[in-house]
């Protein structure tokens, strides 16, 4: 079992949500903190941040790699530089940030895209720390997080099954003993059909069920941090065993902002968060035979029955034995062993056949 602050994560605890503010604050410190009062009233059990300077992410260069150009890309022609420097969450805003989400009852914590983030969010005393998917190789970066010894939390967006196991292998061996491994397509926004959220099932079987890992006291988990619009691919994730989801959340998309177009609003995540419980729910477990909720409804199953008035040694007819409902008397599967055979007693109609009428 994981646990972030004092909430268990895992199979037998619903799925974990967590709004990811990114930039859609929009340069509003009052805008942030209404995300996250709006996070909170929405269902969320965390708020997350990024925590960087465009300084620590990128060069100040207008040269090619420096320059968004994919015709397709919401910030196509955009300078990386920029766009980092519109999107970042400054750093004095944590604080507040944090305090605002513990007022809530929400878990605050960020994802450090340098060790100097993760030195200062340690100040700020986090529960946890995410790894971004573009950062799941920058070993470097994960040792240093893993040394802190708080669970991580590392999307897998481009990340080879190698790749992850280098990844995961780094943080235990740096220190980490908690994991959940979010598969995620690193296209924004993403759409369902490149998001394989089967890759869900399978993360679980290669690293989740791991005994070796397990004997050595390292957990992991496995989640869906989704981009794609709407919740239906979150739902499909946690049937297929995510305990923890991801999206990234706004006050309206109308507002604008980097991550708006991909971002759910309060009622969608409040919809996200009835949804995946529910979903969560109704998993349970293996089972032929019937639940204890359904044993009143066995009455409505057909049965055997007298449909016509018998005398004793009365032959059994079609005229004289339905199939009917209720379910109170022999099953149907004997109708054709009773056909021919006598009655040993008067029996009205609606008497349900037991095999103690037999003459």
């Amino acid at each position: 079992m994981i646990k972030i602050g004092n909430r268990e994560i895992g199979a037998q605890q619903r799925p974990y949500l967590i709004a990811e503010m990114s930039g859609n604050h929009n340069h509003s410190l009052d805008r942030a903190l209404q995300i996250v009062d709006a996070a909170a009233a929405a269902g969320a059990d965390a708020i997350k941040l990024q925590t960087y300077t465009a300084e620590t992410m990128t060069l100040n260069l207008r040269r090619p790699g420096f320059v968004i150009d994919d015709p397709n890309s919401l910030w196509t022609g955009r300078q990386l530089y920029e766009l980092y420097d519109e999107a970042h969450t400054p750093w004095e805003w944590h604080a507040p940030i944090i305090e605002r989400a513990r007022r809530h009852g929400l878990h605050c914590f960020s994802t450090p895209f340098d060790d100097t983030a993760v030195d200062f969010l340690e100040t700020l005393d986090v529960p946890a720390h995410k790894i971004a998917s573009f950062e799941c190789t920058d070993l470097p970066l994960i040792r240093k997080v893993a040394g802190t010894g708080k669970p991580m939390i590392i999307s897998t967006g481009m990340a080879t099954l190698g790749e992850i196991d280098e990844a995961v292998r780094t943080a235990h061996a740096s220190g980490c003993r908690q994991i959940v491994l979010l598969k995620c397509t690193s296209t924004y926004p993403a759409t369902p059909d490149s998001t394989n959220v089967r890759t869900v099932a399978h993360l679980r079987q290669a690293f989740g069920e791991d005994d070796l890992q397990q004997q050595q006291g390292l957990s992991v988990e496995v989640g869906l941090s989704d981009h794609t619009m709407g919740c239906g691919a979150a739902i499909a994730a946690v049937a297929l065993g995510a305990v923890l989801i991801e999206k990234h959340f706004t006050l309206a998309r109308a507002d604008g902002g980097v991550d708006s177009t991909f971002s759910l609003e309060p009622a969608e995540f409040a919809l996200l968060r009835s949804e995946s419980e529910r979903a969560w729910q109704s998993l349970g477990r293996v089972t032929y035979g019937g639940t204890a909720a359904e044993e009143k409804s066995r009455a409505f199953r057909r049965s055997l029955y007298v449909a016509a008035a018998m005398k004793a040694g009365e032959a059994f007819t079609p005229a004289n034995l339905r199939i009917v409902r209720p379910g109170f008397g022999l099953p149907p599967k004997f109708y054709d062993t009773l056909l021919g055979k006598r009655i040993n007693r008067d029996a009205e109609a609606g008497t349900a056949l037991s095999w103690d009428l037999l003459a």
